[in-house]
């Protein structure tokens, strides 16, 4: 299977959805609270913006239904595909060169 090429910069939904999917898989409100969290707040999507992005990663091959045992049956979970992880690093990468940068030029960073 081939995957279309994924546009970088990834949207920070998209990013966000990705790094709460690394390593869980998850179900829709579970995603939003942990992108909630994660952003300290900063980063609040809807079931529209958040079943959206999921259908549209879908498509790219990022992300993909995953099955699960749940005692709701109506709650589907998702996880991320190896062409997601890769995805996810390599905008992990561009970020931390960016980060680099802007250290560099003495753009001061918070402390993480």
């Amino acid at each position: 299977m081939t995957h279309a090429s994924s546009p970088t910069p990834l949207t920070p939904a998209v990013f966000h959805i990705l790094l709460a999917l690394f390593g869980e898989d998850r179900h829709g409100y579970d995603i939003m609270q942990q992108v909630r969290d994660e952003s300290g707040g900063r980063v609040a999507m809807g079931p529209g913006t958040l079943y959206g992005s999921l259908d549209r990663m879908m498509d790219a091959g990022l992300v993909e239904r995953a099955m699960h045992k749940s005692s709701d049956p109506r709650r589907i979970y998702y996880r991320l595909t190896a062409h997601g992880k890769k995805v996810l690093q390599a905008e992990v990468d561009r970020i931390t060169r960016a980060a680099k940068v802007a250290a560099s030029k003495k753009i001061k960073i918070a402390n993480i």
